[in-house]
């Protein structure tokens, strides 16, 4: 195994160096062990523990001028934050939970809440999950779910194989009932490719799979069920949104160490010379490499025709992230609301996040005047003169794919319309600014074809001292948030400094599952050892 840090190399000057000509000119070449790709979480992660271990040298480059990549906060010019997509704390490692309090150590730092979550359905709110609670459905609709979770359970008794597809998957554990009214087009909003075409080992613990005695239960007595999932208590900053954290954790790193800004684009990847080259020119040469860029776009750069044929097998969807804000108190049918899912046809979006609910400083204070641009309906206000607020926001979120083309030209107008439609807002609302942006990479589709491409892509990248992590990096939507990306890039570190298995990447089930919980509470340091050991001495390697 390479020892790191016993090799000495020269050392990295910062961006402000190279500025000012302390270290000559943009265009020169320098050395590092450890070469990290992209600021966002898992690039982070790798980035905050090469800085613990303190042996190899290293370097994080990224393109944009502000860390945070996919887990980043905009600013609208009114002073409304919204996240680029619906982002929450909740964590599966005391690691992670360490390295962000660090990052933003003070109890008014941080809210807490209590998911409160429904499925907007035929003018109804249904708790999630959906499929947990029908007896807030229209009593013919009751019975046709019903009647399919129960021959959904009397074929499961006699069934022999798994589900080939997550279509597959979603009948044998809810029936046709469930499936028709809410799973199949919600998620072919959500993925924007058909269930038939998504494998289902990603689930997880992702989706509730109904307990049927329970749901005719409820039914009976007319309750509805209980709160679902990890996410059910989350966390999110007081201040400066999602991205506030990841721009927190950055400046926890030496700055010497760490170049953004437009300057710092990676042009080309020579993966044979162990070398990078930076849009000012600069070459960087590398021992190991850790790459959070899509994994995709990192194969194009380094112009390895089998690897671009295999990336040829991943899909994956885009996301328009549309943001509203809004004068007025905050309505009563909204209330506190915290993310809303949408299956019908009558609006585009397939989530809505009240993201003025999160924190109170998301949006501008109740003192600062600001004009209306629009009605929700779309006319004229009758008068465009400043005025105070109090003001409150949605954020939704809209996939588009090939198999799913959106108008994206009236994507704001159809979204707004939308609210409307779901009675979200009223059309004499005043809307004082909007916020609209597209993510060309926004969910990696857990299709049928990735599990062969990926088997054979990311080892074909190791094997050139590459470790592609992270969302769009290893392109595996079950660990996918930020807790998990944080950590997909800490430990592949963790796996090019001692041999640690990464636990994140290659047993996502173990990570996710609830009998994980013990392990967060471990000192950190500890985890990699004893499950390395414990996997080991189960004969995996």
């Amino acid at each position: 195994m390479l020892n790191l840090a016993r090799q000495t190399l020269k050392r990295v000057p910062s961006f402000q160096e190279l500025l000012q000509g302390k270290m000559g000119s943009a265009k020169e070449e320098i050395s590092v062990d450890v070469l990290v790709i992209g600021a966002g979480p898992t690039g982070l992660g790798a980035a905050k523990r090469l800085n613990q271990i303190d042996g190899p040298s290293w370097l994080i480059v990224d393109s944009n001028e502000t860390p945070g990549g996919l887990a980043s906060t905009d600013v609208t010019p009114e002073g409304f934050l919204y996240d680029v997509g619906g982002h929450v704390i909740f964590s599966h490692y005391k690691y992670f939970d360490d390295c962000i309090d660090e990052a933003l150590p003070n109890d008014d730092d941080w809210y807490t809440h209590q998911r409160i979550s429904y499925v907007r359905y035929k003018g109804l709110w249904v708790p999630y999950p959906f499929q947990n609670n029908l007896s807030m459905l229209p009593k013919d609709d009751q019975a046709r779910c019903v009647d399919g979770l129960i021959d959904a359970a009397l074929e499961a008794r006699v069934a022999n194989t798994k589900a080939k597809n997550f279509d597959e998957w979603i009948m044998r554990q809810m029936g046709v009932g469930i499936a028709d009214v809410f799973m199949r087009p919600y998620n072919y909003k959500v993925w924007a490719v058909p269930t038939t075409k998504m494998q289902c080992e990603w689930l997880g613990e992702r989706v509730a799979a109904p307990n049927v005695k329970g749901v005719i239960n409820n039914i009976i007595h007319n309750k509805t069920a209980g709160n679902w999932g990890p996410n059910a208590t989350f966390r999110f900053p007081a201040r400066d949104g999602t991205g506030g954290i990841w721009v927190a954790v950055a400046k926890t790193l030496p700055e010497s160490k760490t170049r953004y800004g437009e300057h710092a684009t990676v042009t080309k990847v020579d993966a044979a010379g162990h070398r990078v080259t930076l849009k000012d020119g600069t070459v960087v040469n590398y021992k190991k490499l850790v790459n959070t860029m899509a994994v995709d776009s990192l194969v194009e750069s380094i112009g390895d025709k089998e690897l671009i044929s295999l990336s040829k097998e991943l899909y994956f969807s885009s996301t328009h992230v549309i943001g509203v804000g809004i004068r007025g108190e905050r309505p009563e049918r909204i209330g506190d609301k915290c993310w809303l899912y949408f299956p019908e046809d009558n609006c585009p979006f397939y989530r809505a996040t009240i993201f003025s609910n999160y924190s109170p400083y998301n949006q501008p204070q109740k003192d600062v005047k600001l004009a209306t641009q629009q009605l929700a309906d779309g006319s004229k206000p009758s008068s465009t003169e400043p005025k105070e607020g109090p003001y409150w926001s949605i954020m939704l979120e809209v996939s588009e794919s090939g198999l799913k083309p959106v108008d994206g030209k009236n994507m704001l107008r159809d979204s707004i319309q939308g609210l409307i439609n779901t009675e979200m807002i009223k059309p004499d609302d005043e809307i004082v600014t909007t916020y609209h942006r597209r993510f060309d990479h926004g969910y990696p589709t857990p299709s049928l074809e990735r599990e062969g491409a990926l088997t054979k892509l990311l080892p074909a990248l190791q094997a050139q001292d590459i470790w592609s992590r992270g969302r769009f990096g290893s392109w595996r939507y079950e660990v996918g948030n930020q807790d998990h990306s944080f950590m997909l890039g800490v430990e592949a570190v963790d796996n090019i400094v001692n041999g640690s298995v990464e636990l994140t990447l290659n047993y996502p089930d173990f990570v996710n599952s609830r009998k994980n919980t013990e392990r967060r509470l471990e000192d950190g340091a500890q985890i990699f050892a004893k499950s390395s050991l414990s996997l080991r001495n189960k004969g995996v390697d």
